[in-house]
């Protein structure tokens, strides 16, 4: 029971609702515009930094005076902007590389933005290392809910009234990402972006301005990636360690493993990856209470889930590389 209860938990929570919109902007990215970007966790930090100094340090609501929903909702337009202008300033010297050179610049700007926001100068407004508690960013959304204290769903869905109301935004953000893309990609415009992952000089030689079409995409797919920052730290605290590299290769797992030029991929792909994430994890922690990984710790055994579920991605590359959802089709990439 135990073991379902780990796996089905992650078909409504809101860790696969924050994963499956980074990786639905990581999609836009790769996917669409064909850029390889390895440093979507770079996005998630700006949107879920600007959303907690704004909440926190800037504008909390006892000194403005403004009403929660007013306060919640200028935060996460906060959050986008951070997240838009990051994307800006990181694509204006990096968008004329190709396949790896961007990768690992990608990659290095990640990492920059995690230590910046480390560093010790900026503890009063960063929290540092420590990053910041879950009280004072969750104040507005809390006050804000209107689910009456309780339990809420059955069965391994149940939840409590505030963790409810994040799934809701959570997975109402999902829903919206998802219309968007599949409208913006049926559109002209998303029929550019797409010969432009073929082929960006026959593009150019049409007269279009490639260097402009990718930076939309790349503000686009952060902007997506900065509003699942914000998600994954709603039902927790902000620790800045999350956002490293490692995130961003979950995300390219559930991306993969979902479909990469597919607009329910994503989705389907981050639930997946968390429910057989957690459900290799609860198989795992049975195993070692009977007896099994003899010498390994609960917590080293614990880490071998991450073996498991990346041996599954390794066969589903090899065997189905366009996912699970995916056109092989749509796999020529002119990265």
């Amino acid at each position: 029971m135990e073991i379902l209860n780990a796996f089905f938990s992650a078909f409504v929570d809101s860790s696969s609702a924050a994963f499956a919109l980074a990786a639905i902007g990581l999609g836009v990215h790769f996917g669409y515009g064909g850029l390889l970007n390895f440093g979507q966790a770079g996005f998630m930090a700006m949107g879920a930094y600007g959303f907690s100094i704004w909440t926190a340090v800037v504008a909390p609501t006892e000194n403005w005076g403004w009403h929660p929903i007013a306060s919640f909702l200028s935060a996460i337009v906060v959050g986008i902007i951070a997240a838009s202008i990051y994307a800006f300033i990181l694509g204006l010297p990096t968008l004329k590389l190709r396949g790896d050179y961007l990768a690992i610049v990608t990659i290095a700007a990640a990492e920059i933005v995690r230590f910046s926001v480390r560093t010790t100068e900026l503890t009063p407004i960063t929290g540092g290392s420590q990053g910041m508690t879950g009280a004072s960013i969750k104040t507005d959304i809390q006050e804000i809910n209107p689910l009456p204290s309780g339990q809420y769903g059955f069965w391994v869905f149940e939840a409590g009234a505030y963790d409810t109301w994040v799934r809701i935004i959570g997975w109402s953000l999902v829903a919206v990402a998802v219309v968007l893309v599949w409208a913006l990609f049926r559109s002209p415009w998303g029929r550019v972006v797409k010969g432009i992952r073929e082929d960006e000089d026959a593009v150019r030689s049409l007269g279009k301005n490639v260097f402009s079409y990718k930076m939309q995409v790349l503000v686009l797919g952060g902007v997506l990636g900065g509003l699942g920052g914000i998600m994954y730290i709603l039902p927790r605290a902000l620790q800045p360690d999350f956002f490293a590299t490692p995130t961003t290769f979950y995300l390219w797992t559930a991306l993969l493993l979902g479909g990469a030029a597919t607009v329910f991929g994503p989705v389907i792909g981050a639930i997946l990856f968390w429910a057989l994430l957690n459900g290799v994890r609860s198989i795992i922690g049975v195993a070692h209470e009977y007896g099994f990984f003899f010498g390994l710790s609960s917590t080293q055994a614990a880490q071998l889930s991450f073996v498991f579920v990346g041996i599954a991605l390794m066969v589903l590359v090899v065997f189905r590389p366009q996912g699970i959802f995916g056109n092989k089709k749509e796999l020529s990439f002119n990265v």
